[in-house]
């Protein structure tokens, strides 16, 4: 049996943190997006700078999933300051991002991320956890709707040139 835990990323990780998410992305979205579009926001995104900006934030955590001791996904999560404005709930915790690796998909891992960040939220007693999903991401409509998010609202999602449309979705945290 594998050995699953869920760390925090370390700043020397995150050459790994860059690497996991430029493949989680374009493995979730490069079918619907252009190249140039989808190097375009890799290369910005995603970049060594942006992460270790992001990393810095204060309010901003970035967890790694380790399945056997390697990085198998990551979960970012904001709070206070570092929650985005496209968050109107009051304590609210925004769950900003979870991937899993191509060849970690279907194996429970993003529930254990998810409970991860729900925990979390209790722990900072948040009330809400709030996030966008892409609008024809099926797939995670359908799981997060199964946890009791709701849509409440939308917003553009630039990739390179193309704006695409997020749902913005909340569940109360009980």
């Amino acid at each position: 049996m594998s050995q699953i835990q869920i760390v925090p990323v370390a700043r020397d990780q995150i050459p790994t943190l860059v690497h996991l998410a430029r493949v989680t992305f374009a493995d979730t979205f490069n079918a619907n997006t252009a190249p140039a579009d989808m190097a375009a926001f890799l290369d910005t995104a995603y970049s060594p700078t942006q992460l270790t900006k992001e990393w810095q934030t204060p309010g901003t955590t970035f967890w790694f999933i380790t399945v056997d001791g390697v990085a198998a996904g990551y979960l970012k999560l904001n709070v206070d300051q570092a929650v985005t404005a496209d968050v109107h709930a009051p304590n609210a915790l925004e769950l900003e991002r979870i991937y899993i690796m191509p060849e970690h998909k279907r194996q429970g891992l993003g529930s254990k991320l998810y409970q991860h960040a729900l925990q979390y939220a209790r722990k900072l007693h948040k009330a809400t956890i709030a996030l966008g999903v892409w609008e024809h991401n099926e797939p995670a409509k359908a799981f997060y709707a199964q946890r009791g998010f709701h849509k409440v609202g939308e917003h553009a999602f630039v990739v390179g040139n193309d704006p695409q449309h997020d749902w913005l979705m909340e569940a109360a945290i009980s």
